[in-house]
């Protein structure tokens, strides 16, 4: 039986128009099958974690407004469909959101759809606090991706910490900076864990440990001096560097801070900290999808966890903001390297 609008039987979100799916997909020629096997194309190209299965009854649910479609769902459409999520009616769009994305002809080399996709991303960085110089970075960025064609960079080195709390969506962003660029990414979590969990387990702890006083206390200094030593190799090469960590006590740190910046600056090479903006609803989907061992705890007593989070919490020092408060700026990114994708291909 069909359902009638008022009568939706999936979970309510503000903002939610699920019609606007099934109006998209009809005004690109796509059957629900089409659209499916469209969608994971779309997903397998651009790297997305959990690849949609896509079966035309999700599909068939989600445009009836049965079934919210989870983070890799909404990502993949918004690559189908060249599309925001305001676009697709998966939620109002913020404030100041952008919501039409637009490609230009892929043959205007000049400043064809990937050049305005890209700098539409990078636009995301925006002012934070004191002195920070959020214009800085983002030329710093687009000239090292444009220059990896054809070569040189007259800028020093430059070390960016990417931080944030869990599931903002800090890794995602990271990992875009190092494809537009080609520096190095440092992620805390597969280059500590294997160390940290053997040190937890030694220590007579769980391995996915990430709460205790013995985590906070005998585990986590080592595991950030793992990180910073492994990017100062880096500097000290003069190979620019983008580390990506929650560095909720580090960033809010003004000594700590303060000397890491005396430490770069005295090697040639500029700090810029950069803080991702999320909403307790995505950070809880996010971590949720990733399903990692590490995250049990979070996810079993989320109200405890969110008790012990700030979410207007910003570094004690001049930084950089990425607002991705609903994803915006993972998906702004997604639709930046798919135009990428079609001009280097």
């Amino acid at each position: 039986m069909a359902t009638r609008e008022g009568q939706r039987v999936g979970k309510y979100r503000a903002g939610w128009e699920p019609d606007r799916l099934r109006e998209q997909r009809e005004a690109h020629g796509l059957t629900l099958e089409k659209a499916g096997e469209r969608l994971r194309e779309v997903a397998e190209q651009a790297k997305l974690k959990g690849i949609p299965a896509a079966n035309p009854q999700t599909l068939w649910q989600h445009e009836q407004g049965e079934v919210y479609p989870g983070p890799h769902y909404r990502r993949a459409y918004c690559l189908l469909y060249r599309a925001t999520e305001p676009d697709l009616g998966f939620r109002t769009a913020l404030p100041g959101e952008e919501s039409a994305f637009k490609l230009t002809p892929l043959d205007d080399r000049l400043n064809g759809s990937h050049v305005l996709a890209v700098e539409r991303a990078i636009h995301r960085i925006g002012p934070g606090a004191g002195e920070a110089d959020h214009f800085a970075l983002q030329q710093r960025i687009i000239d090292a991706w444009k220059r990896r064609h054809t070569g040189g960079d007259p800028h020093c080195p430059v070390l960016i910490l990417v931080g944030g709390y869990a599931g903002s969506g800090k890794t995602e962003l990271a990992r875009f900076l190092v494809q537009l660029t080609g520096w190095p990414l440092l992620d805390k979590d597969p280059l500590t864990r294997p160390l940290v969990e053997r040190l937890l387990v030694a220590l007579d702890g769980d391995a996915n440990d990430r709460h205790t006083d013995l985590y906070r206390e005998k585990v986590r200094p080592v595991e950030y001096d793992c990180l910073m030593q492994s990017a100062m190799a880096n500097i000290k090469c003069g190979i620019s560097t983008v580390l990506t960590a929650p560095f909720i006590a580090e960033m809010t740190d003004v000594n700590w801070m303060q000397r890491l910046t005396n430490r770069c600056n005295a090697l040639g090479v500029d700090v810029f900290p950069v803080w991702v903006r999320c909403d307790e609803e995505s950070m809880r989907e996010y971590i949720g999808f990733r399903s990692a061992a590490r995250d049990a705890w979070k996810l079993q007593r989320w109200e405890e966890y969110m008790a012990t989070i700030n979410l207007d919490l910003r570094p004690a020092v001049p930084h950089l903001v990425v607002d991705n408060r609903m994803g915006t700026a993972v998906s702004l990114a997604d639709q930046a390297r798919q135009a990428m994708g079609a001009v280097y291909a």
